[in-house]
C-alpha cells in the first residue's frame, strides 16, 4: 500500500491530460481529420472513409496490444518509462504532420502519420490512468479522475484558441506563413505537437512513479504474460469486472466514433469551414470542461456508476437531435449540449475501474480496461466510413453511434456500484 501523493504531485498528474488532449482536439477530433477530408483527400466521401479505415486499424492495434502491456508494466513496476515512450511517439507524429501538404499525393503520408500519433496518444493514456489509484484515496479518487478531464478540457480550449488566433486567424502576418498552401494551417500540427512535449514535464518531474520492482524487461514480458492469463482467468471471479468492461465496450466505442468523425461531420455535412472548425471546437471544450468538473463532485457523492448512466442518457438526446437538424444554428446548440456528458462518462469510468480492480493487478485491469475502450473502436469509424460512402450520405453514417451509446447504457443497467470480491474497501491506494 503506497502513501497517497501530495496536492502538487496529483496537480502534475493532472497536467499530462492538459498536455495529451492537444492531439485529440487538434488531429483526432476537428482541425487535422477536417483537413485532411477537404484539403488531402480526393473528395470529403472518400476522406470520411478512409479516416474511418486509418483510426480503425490504429483501434485495433492497440486493442491488442493494451492488455499485454498494462500486464507487462505491472510485472516491472514503474509507469513513466512506458509514458515517455508513447509520449514522444504522439509528439513525433503531430509534428511530422507540417509536412502533409494540400493533395491526393500526401493521402498515405497523412495517414501513416495519424497512425502513429494516435498509437502513442492512446497508448499512453494506459499507464496514465493507472498511475491515479496509487496516487489517491477512495474517498477522492473520482474528485482528481473528473479535474483530470476538466484540465484536459481545459488545455485542449487553450491550444484551439492559441491554434486559431496565433496562426490560422494571423500566421501569415506574425510569421510570414503562405495560406495558399495552408501553411497557417497545417502549423498548428507542429504546435500540438510542442505543446504535448512541454506540458508532459510537471508529470514527468513532479508526480511519484510506483517504484522498479527490479526485473529485467525480458523477465517482466514473460511474467507479464502470464499473468495476463490469470487477470482474464479472474474475471471469471469478478462478474461485476466483466460486465462493466462488456458495456463500456460499446458506450466507449460510440465515444471514440464522435470524436474520430465529429470534425468530419462538421464539416461535410454543415459546411464548417477551418474558422468554424476552431470555433466550434472551443465552445466544445468549454461544455465538456465544466460537465467534467461539475460531475466530479457527483461521482464520490451519488457512485461512478450513476454518473456514468445519467451521462449516457444526457448524451443520447442531443446525439439524435444533431443527426436530424438541418440548421447550423441547432447544430451548435445540440453539439455544445452534448458536450457536457463526453467528460462524466469518461472520468467516471476511469474511477469506476480504480473502485472495482484489485490492488496488485490494477496496470493489468486498465490493460482489460483500455482493451473493452479499444477493441471494437476500429468497428465504429469503420462503420461510420463505409456507411457513409455506400449511403452518401454522413448522417446515415453517423446513426451508427447512437445504436452503439444505447447498448452501452442498457448493459450498465446490470452492472452493479460494489467493488470486486478480490481486495480491500478501502483505501484504494
Amino acid at each position: 500500500m503506497t502513501k497517497p501523493a501530495s496536492t502538487k504531485g496529483l496537480f502534475a498528474w493532472a497536467m499530462y491530460d492538459w498536455a495529451n488532449s492537444a492531439y485529440f482536439v487538434m488531429i483526432q477530433t476537428f482541425v487535422f481529420a477536417a483537413y485532411f477530408a477537404q484539403s488531402i483527400a480526393e473528395n470529403e466521401t472518400s476522406g470520411t472513409a478512409l479516416w474511418g479505415n486509418m483510426i480503425g486499424l490504429a483501434g485495433f492495434v492497440i486493442a491488442i496490444s493494451a492488455p499485454f502491456l498494462g500486464a507487462i508494466a505491472d510485472e516491472g513496476g514503474r509507469r513513466k518509462p512506458w509514458i515517455v515512450f508513447f509520449t514522444t511517439l504522439c509528439v513525433i507524429g503531430c509534428s511530422m504532420l507540417w509536412f502533409a501538404e494540400p493533395g491526393t499525393e500526401f493521402i498515405w503520408f497523412a495517414l501513416s502519420m495519424a497512425f502513429v500519433a494516435t498509437l502513442g496518444a492512446e497508448l499512453s493514456f494506459i499507464f496514465y490512468n493507472a498511475m491515479l489509484p496509487d496516487l489517491t484515496t477512495s474517498l477522492t479518487i473520482g474528485k482528481w479522475s473528473g479535474w483530470g478531464w476538466a484540465m484536459g478540457y481545459a488545455g485542449g480550449l487553450l491550444c484551439l484558441i492559441v491554434g486559431y488566433f496565433g496562426f490560422v486567424e494571423n500566421g501569415a502576418v506574425w510569421f510570414g506563413l503562405d495560406e495558399g498552401s495552408l501553411q497557417n494551417v497545417r502549423i498548428t500540427f507542429l504546435f500540438t505537437g510542442i505543446w504535448y512535449a512541454l506540458f508532459s514535464l510537471p508529470m514527468f518531474l513532479k508526480t511519484p512513479d510506483t517504484p522498479s520492482k527490479n526485473k529485467s524487461m525480458r523477465k517482466a514480458v514473460s511474467d507479464g504474460i502470464g499473468e495476463l492469463k490469470n487477470g482474464l482467468s479472474m474475471l471469471k471471479e469478478e462478474p461485476n469486472i466483466w460486465k462493466f468492461l462488456l458495456a463500456r465496450l460499446f458506450y466507449n466505442d460510440g465515444l471514440a466514433t464522435i470524436f474520430a468523425m465529429g470534425g468530419v461531420y462538421a464539416a461535410g455535412t454543415f459546411g464548417f469551414d477551418t474558422g468554424q472548425i476552431f470555433m466550434f471546437g472551443i465552445a466544445l471544450n468549454v461544455t465538456a470542461g465544466i460537465g467534467a468538473f461539475g460531475f466530479a463532485w457527483l461521482d464520490d457523492i451519488s457512485g461512478s456508476k450513476n454518473t456514468i448512466v445519467w451521462s449516457l442518457t444526457g448524451l443520447i438526446i442531443p446525439v439524435v437531435a444533431v443527426l436530424f437538424v438541418e440548421s447550423e444554428s441547432w447544430f451548435w446548440i445540440w453539439g455544445l449540449m452534448l458536450g457536457i456528458f463526453v467528460g462524466p462518462v469518461q472520468a467516471s469510468s476511469r474511477t469506476f475501474m480504480g473502485r472495482i480492480a484489485p490492488q496488485d493487478k490494477r496496470n493489468q485491469m486498465y490493460g482489460l480496461f483500455a482493451l473493452s475502450g479499444k477493441v471494437t473502436t476500429f468497428a465504429g469509424p469503420i462503420m461510420v466510413g463505409w456507411i457513409t460512402f455506400f449511403m452518401d450520405s454522413q448522417r446515415w453514417g453517423m446513426s451508427a453511434i447512437l445504436l452503439l451509446l444505447a447498448i452501452g447504457l442498457i448493459l450498465m443497467f446490470g452492472v452493479d456500484e460494489i467493488k470486486g470480491t478480490t481486495h480491500e474497501e478501502v483505501p484504494i491506494t
